[in-house]
């Protein structure tokens, strides 16, 4: 059988914005369509679900192409310039909407990072409008495609945290946790008006934070640390010690470190923390390192770091 971008082991497609809605200073939200989501699917709850979009360039218009795609295309594409082939970034499934070929996806993206070079996702989103149109990779029923990596054990008490590039997840995941699970959600934004409504299990806190101006990370950091027990507990962290690619759960590790490979137990406290890899970084140690977190109960991810691109 011959391999072209709709038979692919998963979603490779161009798709179309349907709508555009500004949630607050910082969120913009897109809803992105084409009859190719009709085979989306995922085994299981879709959680902090991570799809990727394929950006214009901002100066050339160059996208990738999905014509004659077959299994080989992502090295095709890595060696292509981003002038000719756009700009690929990570984003989560904030929502699901409709069936068959009216499925749409809810798209929440981040328009600015103080202090930060904007980036191709940025750049797109605010000047996005109906009809514009990018390339979609997602998940196909029926194959296996990763970028969920909340795992917690049953009964864990849920430890959620993240600065404004890991609230599209953490939302995501209240919203789709049991009714009975408890825990607390830290989520950091850069003003108060980035605050969102979210809905989640009674047992769940959720605990907003605004920077207005403050040093990214700082109030995340020190909220975390207070909740664990240990008030006024820091740790410093070095930029040169800090990986841009940080990426720590029980099934991956982007130092190399052994990973216990599944989730097991019932009960204790389950850690997903997600953001600037410095700030990630100094929390990871405190609770692992400090705290003597089992490497089953975290995981860590390093979305964006400042002062270095991401890579497409």
């Amino acid at each position: 059988m011959t391999v072209t971008a709709s038979t692919l082991p998963l979603i490779f497609t161009e798709v179309e914005v349907v709508s555009v809605e500004r949630l607050s200073p910082s969120f913009l939200r897109v809803e992105l369509g084409s009859p190719e989501l009709a085979h989306f699917g995922v085994d299981g709850d879709r959680f902090d679900q991570r799809i990727k979009l394929v950006f214009p360039d901002p100066v050339t218009g160059g996208i990738t192409s999905t014509e004659g795609a077959d299994e080989s295309w992502l090295v095709t594409f890595m060696e292509r310039p981003c002038e000719e082939r756009g700009h690929m970034r990570t984003y989560t499934i904030r929502d699901v909407r409709g069936s068959g070929e009216q499925t749409t996806f809810v798209v929440d993206i981040v328009l600015h990072l103080e202090g930060d070079l904007v980036g191709p996702g940025s750049t797109w989103a605010s000047t996005a409008k109906v009809g514009d149109r990018i390339v979609l990779l997602a998940p196909r029923a029926g194959h296996p495609y990763g970028g969920i990596e909340f795992t917690p054990a049953p009964g864990a008490d849920l430890l959620l945290v993240g600065d404004e590039t890991a609230v599209p997840a953490i939302c995501t995941i209240l919203e789709q946790l049991p009714a009975d699970a408890v825990g607390t959600a830290f989520l950091e934004v850069p003003v108060a008006s980035d605050v969102q409504d979210v809905r989640g299990p009674a047992g769940v806190d959720v605990v907003w934070l605004a920077r207005e101006g403050d040093e990214l990370g700082a109030g995340l950091h020190d909220a975390v640390v207070a909740h664990l027990g240990i008030p006024g507990a820091t740790v410093e962290v070095d930029a040169a010690e800090v990986d841009p690619d940080l990426w720590e759960t029980p099934f991956y590790s982007s130092s190399g470190e052994e990973v216990p490979g599944d989730v097991t137990g019932v009960g204790g406290t389950y850690a997903w923390i997600a953001g600037e890899s410095q700030v990630v970084t100094g929390l990871r140690r405190h609770l692992v390192k400090e705290l003597g977190f089992d490497r089953s109960q975290v995981a860590f991810m390093g979305y964006w770091r400042r002062g270095v691109a991401m890579k497409s």
